[in-house]
């Protein structure tokens, strides 16, 4: 299983704070893993997952598109962290 989980405004968005998807051999990536995402939920995740703001992290390490990912891994979602 891949545990999924969606912060702030994107959780907003798409209405679902985490989730688990099971894993298999086309889940090479954080993109297959977000196509599979949009196949399975629909257009708006489309639009808010492929933002460019979006950022990504990999068992707690900040990630990019094309960084692996395998069973028993934990995905993150979330916006820009701004300060003042």
């Amino acid at each position: 299983m891949i545990e999924v989980h969606y912060f702030a405004s994107i959780r907003e968005s798409l209405g679902l704070a985490r989730e688990q998807i099971t894993h298999n051999p086309k889940l090479i990536n954080v993109a297959a893993l977000i196509d599979l995402l949009v196949e399975l939920h629909g257009v708006t995740w489309d639009k808010v997952l492929r933002q460019n703001r979006v950022l990504m992290a990999v068992n707690q390490t900040v990630a990019r598109a094309d960084t692996s990912i395998g069973d028993g891994d934990e995905v993150a979602f979330f916006p820009p962290v701004t300060g003042g």
